[in-house]
């Protein structure tokens, strides 16, 4: 099975910050978007997920990317995604349009 690490580096009232280390894709996608759905309350107003420990994406992972940004968005939350220039999780992210509903962070 492929291993995804979720750790919450920030939180406050309002903000909190999720950092994903690890491969994302069919076999722990579900865990991976459990722990990172549990971890958002309904008052936050910005979710910042950082994928720079991220190895691999596949497209059960860009489906857990754009729920996120379809629950924030209905929240009325900013979406944020940390991702490196140049990084395999950046151009996943940039191919697949997700920078038309989170703001894309280098």
């Amino acid at each position: 099975m492929t291993v995804a690490n979720i750790e919450v580096l920030t939180r406050d009232p309002e903000t909190i910050e999720i950092a994903i280390t690890g491969e994302i894709d069919l076999s722990n996608a579900d865990v991976v978007r459990d722990d990172i759905f549990a971890a958002i309350g309904n008052h936050l107003v910005t979710v910042r997920l950082n994928l720079a420990g991220v190895t691999y994406l596949d497209s059960a992972g860009l489906r857990i990317l754009f729920s996120l940004a379809e629950r924030l968005r209905l929240l009325q939350a900013d979406c944020q995604i940390l991702a490196p220039e140049g990084s395999t999780s950046r151009r996943v992210v940039e191919l697949a349009g997700l920078d038309t509903l989170a703001r894309i962070l280098p």
